[in-house]
């Protein structure tokens, strides 16, 4: 197609013609249906595939039966399933499933298609596609989806410069030139002629002509319109700026906020280490399936780098850690591919004990302080995120990894690090960050004080720098994990024989410290962008509002009286399920990283109420994934607490009322003799 370049006289551009046909090569002869054949062959059907992935099954496509996944669940980001699943017994499941589905098809075409418009408006080389002001000149694909034409809805000027002072916020990335050029070219249009014919065995059967017309031109207004100036005043254009600005603001994460303490990040996601044949297919094992699923919320946060930042280099630099790695690989295969026997048994407690053979060689030394953490952190997180609450192999309770975790991070000297204002640290220190976490989510599970409450409430105090890392790790807001770390204390004080009313009077304190975190803009929504990419800020506000409707229900669990049916508990109890509901879901959702919050809320909903039918759709969309780590432990705890629940028989009180006495969880773990981390 050729085009005359616009000018500037006669305000248009016209194109030449462009004819287009396409010829579709000869092939054998269309056979003409016979009237006279059996009618039994008309009805005769492909034989369907019983064997093909349960995903192709549903969406009624073609399976390759490719293993471990085929190459159309593969090409879509799709969860292949062999294993026949829970969704798929029951119709409205599979109709659920296949809507997620959908929307995960979805979500991939319109990014694979902003980062092809991205791609075509930076390589493209001069000529008709650097004339046109599309919405490939854009970086938000919010953006103008087309120059304003004669068909046009809305009345902007996109020919002039705009006079808004905020509008270079706008377009940061167009070129000097490049805008220059196109805001001050004159109105033209396009016209493109396609004409297609088809032929069959040579001859010409079928020939159409299509004309399309691209115009920059605007109508005139109609006699007396008073044309609005910029930018428009009214609702819809404040909602459209306040998405503008949200969506620039949204990826201004920093990705080097965190000190992980072991030199350079890797480049590759190669790890270079000399192991035999069974245990580097414990440690493919490990980077394909188990790492995505350790740190998703800090993966989220931190644009996928956490694997080359973090775990990776330390699988190289440090032997207790590696060979952690390596157990946690081991009961994920164990539980996933669902082995028994002693080769795989062996496995896990033959890198269980030489992890725990070399930190007490370390710890002898005194030495290698920063690894020695690590591993143990490595210990008690990653055995939350895949093993089994159930698994009958001897462990070291998570509790006695701690009190080791507590002794390191004095003698390295973190808890002044990030509490002295005179030390200027450019990054937070990960792994205190990550011990901060283990603290107070573990201090409430033992019902005792955390064991650094004094750097929380420091933290929390201090105005000039009171983050610590909490919500790039796991998304929830720093002051209001600080606030569940007090919550834990007042729990401690009133074990230890604190009267009611200074309870209740510190109760009230707490509860007002809580309403001063939901300042701002705390709202919840559905964390996508536009063109279906997740939003790391939107899913931080969702999270934060499901840990502060859980810090408010365990606070109001302390109060002398408290039961469950009470009003205000299932208020709160209500809320959170309509939080929790805008969560993303399945097995690449973040339900796992809220096992503390399905707990808190779990634990005091009734047998009619929504939050227990919601938490069991999100089993359900879990799938296998639901049995294992901290998850698999909230599913198990609460339906043992919900069985005692259900089952008590109130006796009318001397004030006639029934009201069933609050069954704490922690007391049903005791009795079970669980002593696991849902953290």
């Amino acid at each position: 197609m050729s085009t005359i370049p616009p000018n500037s006289r006669e305000g248009f551009m016209r194109a030449s013609t462009v004819n287009m046909a396409m010829a579709q090569p000869p092939k054998a002869k269309a056979a003409r249906p016979n009237s006279n054949a059996n009618p039994k062959a008309k009805t005769q059907m492909h034989r369907r595939s019983r064997t093909g992935c349960y995903t192709c099954r549903l969406r009624r496509k073609k399976c390759d039966e490719g293993t471990p996944i085929c190459t159309a669940c593969k090409h879509l980001g799709l969860h292949c399933e062999y294993k026949r699943p829970t969704w798929w017994s029951n119709n409205d499941s599979r109709r659920q499933q296949k809507d997620e589905i959908k929307m995960i098809i979805k979500r991939k075409k319109l990014s694979e298609k902003a980062s092809h418009t991205i791609q075509t408006s930076i390589s493209s080389p001069p000529g008709l596609s650097h004339s046109l002001p599309t919405s490939a000149t854009f970086s938000d694909p919010l953006d103008r989806t087309r120059s304003a034409s004669i068909d046009s809805h809305f009345s902007f000027n996109f020919n002039s410069p705009p006079n808004a002072p905020e509008y270079g916020a706008y377009n940061p990335q167009l070129l000097p030139t490049h805008s220059d050029f196109m805001f001050n070219m004159s109105p033209y249009e396009i016209d493109v002629k396609t004409e297609r014919q088809m032929f069959v065995n040579d001859v010409p059967t079928l020939r159409e002509s299509t004309v399309s017309t691209f115009s920059t031109y605007h109508t005139p207004p109609p006699p007396g319109t008073i044309l609005p100036s910029y930018p428009v005043d009214g609702e819809w254009s404040e909602q459209f700026y306040q998405e503008r600005r949200e969506s620039l603001a949204e990826e201004a994460l920093n990705i080097n906020f965190f000190d992980f303490s072991h030199g350079p990040a890797m480049t590759s996601r190669q790890v270079d280490i000399e192991l035999d044949d069974n245990d580097q297919r414990l440690l493919d094992h490990f980077i394909q399936f188990v790492l995505p699923t350790i740190f998703q919320i800090l993966e989220t946060n931190q644009h996928g780098s956490i694997s080359s930042d973090l775990i990776l280099p330390a699988l190289q630099n440090n032997k207790g850690y590696l060979h952690c790695c390596l157990m946690i690989a081991a009961q994920h295969l164990k539980a996933t591919m669902n082995i028994q026997g002693e080769e795989i048994d062996n496995d896990i407690m033959r890198h269980r004990h030489a992890t725990i053979l070399y930190l007490c060689e370390a710890l002898n030394k005194d030495e290698d302080h920063q690894q020695i953490l690590e591993a143990t952190l490595s210990l008690i997180f990653f055995q939350c995120c895949v093993g089994r609450y159930d698994d009958s192999l001897p462990d070291i309770p998570w509790h006695q990894h701690f009190q080791a975790v507590s002794s390191l991070v004095n003698k390295l000297d973190l808890p002044r690090l990030v509490t002295d204002p005179t030390e200027q640290l450019t990054q937070t220190p990960f792994n205190m960050t990550l011990t901060a976490w283990i603290d107070i989510v573990g201090a409430t599970m033992q019902g005792r004080a955390p064991t650094f409450a004094h750097i929380y409430r420091e933290k929390h105090l201090s105005r000039a720098n009171s983050s610590l890392g909490l919500r790039e790790l796991m998304g929830c807001e720093d002051r209001v994990m600080y606030l569940i770390s007090e919550i834990a204390c007042l729990e401690n004080l009133k074990r230890e024989g604190m009267d009611d009313i200074t309870l209740c009077t510190h109760v009230h304190s707490l509860g007002e410290q809580i309403n001063l975190t939901e300042s701002g803009d705390s709202s919840v929504k559905m964390p996508f962008n536009a063109n279906g990419s997740l939003s790391p800020k939107q899913l931080s506000k969702n999270i934060t509002s499901a840990f502060r409707l859980a810090a408010r229900i365990y606070l109001c669990s302390l109060v002398p009286g408290f039961s469950p049916t009470q009003s205000s508990c299932v208020g709160l109890v209500e809320k959170l399920t309509t939080v929790l509901q805008h969560i993303p879901s399945g097995p690449h959702g973040f339900d796992r990283s809220l096992s503390w919050v399905y707990l808190i809320g779990g634990s005091v909903s009734g047998a009619g109420s929504a939050f227990r039918r919601f938490f069991h759709e999100r089993i359900a969309q879990l799938g296998e994934t639901s049995h294992f780590g901290s998850f698999g432990g909230v599913v198990s705890l609460l339906h043992e607490v919900w069985q005692q629940v259900d089952g008590f028989q109130p006796s009318p009180s001397a004030t006639g009322s029934t009201e069933a006495p609050y069954i704490s969880w922690r007391d049903v773990m005791q009795m079970k003799g669980w002593d696991y981390l849902l953290i």
